[in-house]
């Protein structure tokens, strides 16, 4: 069997789409048709080699998608052919929930999150290897670990389900894992990318307000506004310090998201959390030479952490956002901007770098009639 899938081979070039072999599946191994795969900018900092030198070359990419199950492998559990199911780069993991079985007795049911596979390796026409992770999406189909996939509902518009992946689990866990508000409570989100704006719906979900957006594209904002974020502030027109101050009477806001990655707008988003007890939780990807200043003393009022997927458990949390998007509570529908056919991934990533896309991008690559 054969798939047409988009190939990686030298950094800060154009993708290729070429035929590629698809090997026998492993044990824990998992094929799937990829019907919608989310443009993500972690992708284009990987194609423009921003995370470092790429010592698995040539290799494919993506790491959220809407897919459905073809075969499974060899003690595959978790899904069976057929399935619907959410392709992320999170590892789901191992969950023990006691459950009572009577008056005095209750039992362990153990999930077990899935076989973690790793990799796999395709072959081109001419028989050169291509490298492939524990979970890649540009392509027709894919190889897949078990540990990568999350079985879903069939009413999941599939096209949805693909932002289930990686913006909403971790923008959006960000705000009901680590920072866990109340109704009422007031937070900054700087940024309003992928990250950003699932923070913005699950803080609307939550409750929350004022919810302060900061970002320096004004469509962004304007969409940010669409989400349920109650004030905007572009950063290129003022400081948003003084501004997030103004608009919390002084005192800060209870928490902040960072989700731009950068050393200023991370010490910025701490000083706009309030002195005792504010939170600002790290959901952008600084560059690694990059080191934050803070002052010591403000750490006995405040504190500061850093985000691995908004601590999502797949199996848990993929099928608690489809059935708030079932409920009509989350706004999928609306994050979705921009759509591009399979043959026009590099034309996405170039509107993406230049900052064109303003919310949420999706690859049609097996389009549902």
């Amino acid at each position: 069997m054969k798939t047409r899938t988009v190939v990686l081979y030298e950094l800060n070039k154009p993708l290729v789409i070429e035929e590629l072999e698809i090997p026998k599946l492993k044990q824990g191994q998992v094929l799937v048709k990829i019907m919608y795969a989310g443009i993500c900018r972690s992708q284009l900092n990987e194609i423009k080699g921003k995370k470092g030198v790429d010592k698995y070359l040539p290799h494919t990419l993506g790491h959220e998608a809407g897919a459905i199950v073809e075969e499974v492998g060899e003690n595959v559990t978790k899904v069976n052919e057929g399935d619907h199911v959410v392709l992320s780069w999170i590892k789901d993991r191992e969950t023990v929930n006691m459950v009572r079985t009577g008056t005095h007795s209750v039992r362990a049911e153990v999930h077990s999150g899935g076989i973690d596979a790793g990799g796999t390796k395709y072959r081109n026409k001419e028989g050169k290897i291509i490298n492939a992770g524990g979970v890649t999406t540009f392509g027709k189909y894919s190889v897949v670990s078990e540990n990568r996939v999350t079985k879903i509902d069939k009413r999941m518009p599939l096209d949805k389900s693909a932002l289930l992946g990686c913006a909403i689990p971790t923008g959006g866990g960000i705000i009901i894992h680590q920072i866990k508000p109340t109704p009422g409570d007031s937070i900054a989100i700087i940024g309003a990318g992928g990250v950003g704006t699932s923070a913005i719906l699950l803080s609307s979900v939550m409750g929350c307000s004022p919810i302060i957006v900061v970002d320096i594209n004004e469509k962004k904002l304007d969409f940010a506004h669409e989400l349920g974020a109650t004030d905007m502030i572009n950063a290129k027109e003022e400081d948003f310090v003084p501004k997030i101050l103004e608009l919390t009477n002084g005192k800060g806001v209870d928490y902040a998201v960072e989700a731009v990655g950068s050393k200023e707008t991370i010490e910025k988003s701490f000083a706009s959390v309030k002195w005792d007890g504010g939170l600002v939780v790290i959901g952008g990807n600084p560059p690694s030479e990059q080191k934050i200043s803070i002052d010591p003393f403000d750490l006995k009022g405040k504190l500061i952490t850093g985000s691995w997927g908004g601590l999502t458990v797949p199996h848990i949390d993929i099928p608690k956002y489809v059935n708030l998007y079932l409920s009509g509570k989350l706004k999928l529908d609306e994050l979705i901007t921009d759509r591009f056919r399979f043959d026009e991934i590099n034309k996405a990533f170039e509107l993406l770098d230049r900052g064109k896309i303003v919310g949420r991008a999706i690859l049609e690559i097996n389009k549902e009639a």
